[in-house]
């Protein structure tokens, strides 16, 4: 799949990897901060964004996807940073092609499949794609309006204004989607996903660049019961709070 992507500087390269609900214009300004030393890569992952729509979202799939665009790009060494989604498809990416990296960065997430993220995740994300495809956004007025789809789901301001970036006008002036929600509803299993924890598999451990996992305090996507099994995956991992 042939990815959208947004491209900033010159130097060595960094691919950076947006999350659910995101696209490459989230890392925009990191971007600008970073293009005076470094060539920053902004992928769209499948299904979001300005990238194709698929029925298929899988990490291998994803992973695949980056690989396919770095390959367009003649990028074959490179410091990979992924958040949440974004940073499972890192993850994935770190095990199959690890010889072109030179450095990992994955926010906000475990590469593991884990209860609490189930828990506290799931069931509000099956509300808001569940909505999002229910819902023509053609009909909308505004995007004041469409915010009152998300009300009842959340009272969180923030996450319908980060919702509310998916929404853009087409050719005729009507709000379309730019993420495609029906497929993300379909795949959501396989978005919560992850690699088996290493003592239930036979994956090496992936060495040979510098990791670093940074875990956000208030949130509970990465626990302090992760930290053992992202070390036995990633033995050089840093795990900064």
């Amino acid at each position: 799949m042939q990815l959208f992507y947004r491209e900033y500087g010159e130097g060595y390269p960094i691919v950076i990897l947006h999350g659910l609900y995101g696209s490459s214009d989230n890392w925009v300004s990191i971007a600008g901060e970073l293009a005076d030393s470094y060539r920053i890569i902004l992928p769209d992952q499948r299904n979001h964004g300005k990238s194709p729509h698929d029925e298929k979202h899988t990490y291998e799939l994803m992973s695949s996807d980056l690989h396919e665009l770095l390959q367009k790009l003649e990028i074959d060494s490179f410091i990979l940073m992924g958040h949440s989604m974004g940073g499972k498809t890192a993850a994935y990416f770190a095990r199959q092609w690890p010889e072109m990296l030179t450095g990992l960065l994955i926010l906000d997430i475990t590469p593991f499949r884990t209860d609490t993220e189930q828990v506290i995740s799931e069931s509000l994300h099956l509300q808001i794609l569940g909505k999002m495809a229910d819902t023509d956004p053609s009909v909308f007025n505004s995007r004041e309006e469409a915010g009152k789809v998300f009300s009842e789901i959340t009272p969180s301001v923030r996450i319908r204004n980060f919702l509310l970036k998916n929404l853009e006008r087409d050719k005729k002036g009507n709000f379309k989607w730019k993420l495609n929600p029906r497929y993300l509803y379909d795949n959501l299993e396989n978005i919560f996903d992850g690699m088996e924890l290493p003592e239930a598999s036979k994956t090496e451990p992936i060495r040979g660049f510098p990791v670093y996992f940074l875990r956000a305090m208030n949130s509970d996507y990465i626990s302090e019961i992760d930290y053992e099994p992202i070390r036995k995956l990633f033995p050089a991992a840093e795990i900064i709070e």
